[in-house]
């Protein structure tokens, strides 16, 4: 991990740079599958999950025989803390729904919105190396909540062809039905386009790999929205003399094994702590089964020491991770100062990995610096705003004559005219 002591504000925009690994052009690929899939529908889709993950699938969908069997297969242990974590991240995200507001912007013009779900949302979870149940929950639930009528899942399968147990145990737990053993880009492919077997959907959610990631992109161009620019997972943690080094380690090392293009940066300004949170970081790497990824990882990271906790709230909002620690005593007191981050959390107690799992907020995040424009995922990427407006006699009376000055001053006369005919009868009346 790099140390940098005192750097000037001139050279703080090179050190939020992310790291940069190399990437395959995928976009010539994409294209070639999505259009494959759109001639093909599901050989397409088959032939792709036997080139990307070595099994082509008898039946690309899971029936209910098998979510239930698969769901069964895993500890007690494990069910109650998914159940735990469901839980709460239900009561958090309930708390988003909005009730209708109607305004009255001039007498006899009212004005509101009312919220309408997105009707078929298609959710993406990695079942790799790490297979990311928790991520169901997080997408599901929510999506739920906003009364999405269809919820499609798709997921690679393991070389048998079967999927993991814990993932189809969070889909059963949160009522999804629709699961396909597919992964990669064939999935997002069939979620864009629909196959023979998988639905065609309006929205796409969730993470994945540099292929998952292009193949999203191309899915805007086919007029399906995304959830967010995505990007390797990181992790800003500001540390003062009361955060305890051991517990800061730990945390940079839990973003840290995502990936080797993951990021971790520790910002202080107390040099003690940094060089206690290295040597922590040195005991802690070595006890990691996922050691080397994590290694990689961390160098590409970064240990900042600045003058005082002003700095380096205000290095963070430039740098506008994903996920902020706020390591001291007095975190509360730095909120308000807060300006771009996807999710925070305050004080030595509250570790990221409690956002990642159970403490109820939701782990879909904007990285790479997006999180200075964007919006973890809540209810609201569910749903649709719909304006609606009801305008007695009496309100067009009174902001008629203005609409027929504006139209005629941008020279739309059927515009004004709209208007004119109206108020003429009401006038004649």
């Amino acid at each position: 991990m790099q140390t940098v002591l005192y750097p000037e504000k001139n050279t703080w925009e090179a050190l939020c740079q992310r790291p940069q690994l190399p990437v395959a052009d995928l976009e010539s690929l994409t294209c070639q599958i999505f259009d494959e899939i759109s001639k093909k529908g599901d050989d397409a889709v088959k032939k792709y999950t036997g080139f990307f993950d070595g099994v082509i699938p008898e039946n690309l969908q899971l029936n209910e025989d098998e979510i239930t069997k698969g769901a069964a297969k895993i500890s007690t242990e494990l069910k109650e803390a998914i159940q735990l974590a469901k839980a709460n991240i239900e009561a958090f995200h309930a708390i988003q729904k909005e009730q209708k507001k109607s305004v009255e912007t001039t007498p006899g013009v009212s004005c509101w919105r009312e919220n309408r779900a997105i009707d078929k949302v298609g959710i993406y979870i990695p079942g790799g190396s790490a297979p990311l149940f928790s991520t169901v929950l997080m997408l599901a639930i929510p999506a739920k909540i906003a009364g999405c009528k269809e919820i499609v899942l798709c997921t690679p399968p393991n070389k048998k062809g079967n999927v993991n147990s814990a993932i189809l145990y969070a889909a059963q737990l949160t009522g999804i039905t629709k699961i396909y053993r597919i992964g990669g880009i064939q999935a997002i492919g069939a979620m864009t386009l629909g196959t023979e077997t998988i639905p065609k959907t309006y929205k796409i959610f969730g993470p994945g790999n540099q292929y998952v990631t292009a193949a999203k992109q191309t899915a805007l161009s086919y007029g399906v929205a995304i959830d967010l620019p995505a990007g390797p997972s990181e992790l800003l943690v500001i540390a003062d003399s009361t955060a305890n080094p051991e517990y800061v380690a730990a945390d940079l090392l839990s973003q840290a094994e995502h990936g080797p293009d993951s990021q971790v940066v520790l910002l202080s300004d107390n040099k003690e702590i940094i060089s206690k949170t290295a040597k922590a970081l040195t005991k802690q790497v070595n006890t990691l089964p996922r050691k080397e990824i994590t290694l990689k990882a961390l160098n590409n990271s970064k240990a900042i020491l600045l003058s005082d906790l002003a700095e380096c709230i205000a290095f963070s909002n430039l740098y506008a991770p994903e996920h902020l620690i706020i390591a001291s005593d007095n975190a509360e007191n730095y909120i308000d100062d807060v300006t771009n981050a996807g999710s925070v959390f305050l004080g030595n107690y509250s570790c990221e990995s409690a956002g990642d799992y159970a403490s109820g907020t939701n782990h879909t995040l904007p990285t790479n610096g997006y999180a200075t424009s964007y919006s973890g995922v809540s209810v609201d990427s569910f749903i649709k705003k719909i304006t609606f407006q009801k305008i007695t006699r009496e309100g067009l009376q009174n902001i008629g004559p203005a609409i027929e000055v504006m139209a005629a001053a941008e020279q739309l006369e059927a515009h004004k005219n709209a208007v004119s005919i109206r108020l003429k009868d009401i006038s004649n009346e």
